[in-house]
C-alpha cells in the first residue's frame, strides 16, 4: 500500500450536516470538490450531498486532512459562511469505509418527500443527560426514525419501530396516529443515527402541531457524550459505511452485512449494493 493510500486504522471518520439556504449548490459543489480534492490525493474519501436546503456529508482519511477539510468547510472564503458552527461527529477506523470521493448536488439533502418544509424551524433538541429522562414518561412515544432493518440491529429501550423501508414511508406513519397522540395528550421522541432525519420530520410534523422532541446529534452523539449508554439502548448502531455498525462506546462491531439485512427479499437489494461497496473499498 502507498503511503497516499493510508492503513484504515489510521483513519477517522467525519459526519456532518447543516440546513442552510444555498441559492446555488451547483457552485458551491464545484468550489467543495476543488477543497476535497486536494485531500484526495492523501487518502480522503467520502460523500457530499448538497441542495438548497443545505449539506449533508460523510467522509474519511487521516486525522490532519480531516482537519483541513473541517476548517475549510467553517472558514474557507469561498462558503461565505454557510457552514460556519457546522457540528462534526467524529469515530474512528477499523475498517476503511469509503472507496471514492463524491460530491453530488439533489433536490434534498434527506428525502422526506413532503414539498416545502423548512429543516430550520425544527422541534425541540434535547441534550442527552435530557434525553435519557424524557424517554421515561408516560407521557411520550419515543420513535426511532430509520429504517427496520436498523431498529432491528439496536434501539432505545421502549422505542417504536414505525416498520418503514425507506425514509420517505416515515410521513405516512405519523399521519396515520397523529390524531390518536392528540387525543391522548401524548408527545412525540424521536431519534436518529446523527440527527439530520429527525430535524427534517420534526420541521414537518410542528405543521400538524404536534409536541415533537427531537435527540440533539442523534444516537452517535448519546454514543459520545454518555459513557453508559449501554443502559438505556439495546444492541448496535448501524452505521451507512464499510464499517456496518458501532457499539455504545462508537467501536467498529465485528456485525457483517449478512447479519444487518436479513428480511430475505425486502433487504436483498440493500445487501447486494453495500456488498459491491465493499468490494470497491477493497480494490
Amino acid at each position: 500500500m502507498s503511503s497516499s493510500r493510508p492503513a484504515p486504522l489510521d483513519l477517522i471518520h467525519t459526519a456532518f450536516y447543516k440546513f442552510t439556504p444555498l441559492s446555488e449548490p451547483e457552485r458551491v459543489a464545484v468550489a467543495l470538490r476543488e477543497v476535497l480534492s486536494r485531500e484526495a490525493q492523501h487518502g480522503l474519501a467520502g460523500s457530499v450531498l448538497l441542495a438548497t436546503e443545505g449539506i449533508n456529508g460523510m467522509l474519511a482519511a487521516l486525522p490532519a486532512s480531516i482537519e483541513r477539510v473541517e476548517h475549510a468547510l467553517q472558514h474557507d472564503a469561498v462558503f461565505a459562511g454557510a457552514f460556519a458552527g457546522m457540528v462534526f461527529k467524529r469515530s474512528a477506523c477499523a475498517t476503511k469505509p469509503f472507496a471514492k470521493l463524491k460530491v453530488h448536488v439533489k433536490k434534498e439533502i434527506v428525502p422526506l418527500g413532503v414539498d416545502g418544509v423548512d429543516a430550520r424551524r425544527t422541534g425541540i433538541d434535547v441534550s442527552p443527560m435530557q434525553w435519557r429522562e424524557l424517554i421515561k414518561s408516560p407521557d411520550v412515544v419515543l420513535l426511532d426514525n430509520r429504517n427496520s432493518f436498523e431498529f432491528r440491529l439496536g434501539h432505545f429501550e421502549g422505542a417504536i419501530d414505525p416498520q418503514v423501508t425507506n425514509f420517505r414511508d416515515f410521513p405516512d406513519y405519523v399521519r396515520a396516529h397523529a390524531a390518536a397522540w392528540k387525543a391522548e395528550g401524548k408527545r412525540v421522541a424521536m431519534y436518529c443515527t446523527g440527527g439530520i432525519r429527525c430535524e427534517k420530520t420534526s420541521a414537518w410534523m410542528r405543521l400538524m402541531d404536534l409536541p415533537v422532541y427531537q435527540l440533539e446529534g442523534g444516537i452517535l452523539n448519546y454514543f459520545r457524550q454518555m459513557p453508559d449508554a449501554q443502559r438505556d439502548w439495546t444492541g448496535e448502531c448501524f452505521v451507512f459505511d464499510n464499517r456496518v455498525a458501532l457499539d455504545t462506546s462508537l467501536r467498529e462491531t465485528a456485525t457483517t452485512l449478512d447479519d444487518v439485512y436479513q428480511d430475505g427479499a425486502q433487504d436483498e437489494w440493500r445487501l447486494q449494493r453495500a456488498r459491491r461497496l465493499a468490494e470497491a473499498t477493497r480494490d
